[in-house]
């Protein structure tokens, strides 16, 4: 299971780390973490936890977005990494499958 990291920052007050990847059950995963005192005075826990998963009948609809060959795993990694390597990738990816009416789940963990 190869992971690409989207994002990652540390600074005294936070670390942030978002990576995204093929699961086991061939589900695409973006799955990011915050962490630290800032996570805490804005959240009221230290750590902040967040997924978007998008199961693969619906990854199949990002390929001819991205201009890729059907199955293009690490091409499609690879595209989300440029157009998404932000600290807020998370919030940006989800808009960009709701503009492309591609369905997935998200969850949330604080």
């Amino acid at each position: 299971m190869e992971k690409i990291t989207l994002y990652h920052q540390e600074t005294p007050g936070i670390k942030i780390s978002i990576q995204i990847y093929f699961n086991e059950k061939n589900q695409l995963y973006l799955d990011g973490y915050d962490i630290g005192s800032t996570v805490k005075e804005n959240l009221g826990d230290s750590d902040y936890e967040y997924v978007h998963t998008i199961e693969p009948e619906e990854v199949k609809k990002l390929y001819p977005i991205f201009n890729l060959n059907m199955d293009d795993r690490i091409g499609l990694l690879a595209a989300i990494k440029k157009d998404f390597s932000l600290a807020n990738a998370y919030t940006l990816f989800g808009e960009f499958l709701n503009t492309y009416d591609i369905k997935y789940t998200s969850f949330t963990w604080v």
